[in-house]
């Protein structure tokens, strides 16, 4: 059974702006090994973000445009409810953060993938580890285990 992993927005921002980069690489690894879990918070969330001009001079908007619906067709859409988010416990600094941390309670996830430096600070999360792209990348490479309380 291919163990369930998420990946945070701004890692999956680094994938969709860098195809040579570490967070390209661990999300394209992640596709082939292990299923992606995604919600609906996040894909608006990606969406917003890679639409935004700033990007235009890195990578073409019809690129950005195609990376989110490869996210969104090889991603598992999982739903998060507002009462999933009030329940998570500890909670993350960033508040938009708890998102992630809930859609990792309920979708059972075996691993965070994230390259921000809030959600990092937790790790473990409740047993899910909190890794960056390039150790989840090493460990993939590696074929170690990772050891969770969901896997």
């Amino acid at each position: 059974m291919k163990r369930r992993v998420l990946f945070d927005t701004s890692t999956l921002v680094g994938a969709a702006l860098r195809k040579d980069s570490v967070p390209y690489l661990a999300l394209y690894k992640a596709f082939a090994l292990d299923e992606l879990y995604i919600s609906k918070g996040i894909l608006e969330e990606l969406n917003v973000t890679l639409h935004q001009k700033r990007f235009d001079r890195y990578v073409s908007i019809e690129s950005r445009d195609n990376f989110l619906s490869t996210v969104s067709h090889e991603g598992h859409l999982f739903p998060v409810t507002a009462s999933d988010i009030a329940g998570i416990y500890p909670r993350c600094r960033d508040v938009n953060d708890n998102h992630i941390l809930a859609l990792a309670q309920v979708a059972e996830v075996a691993v965070i993938v994230s390259s921000d430096s809030d959600l990092p600070v937790l790790n473990p999360w409740n047993g899910i580890p909190i890794l960056t792209p390039a150790e989840f990348l090493a460990q993939a490479e590696n074929s170690e285990p990772l050891e969770s309380e969901h896997s």
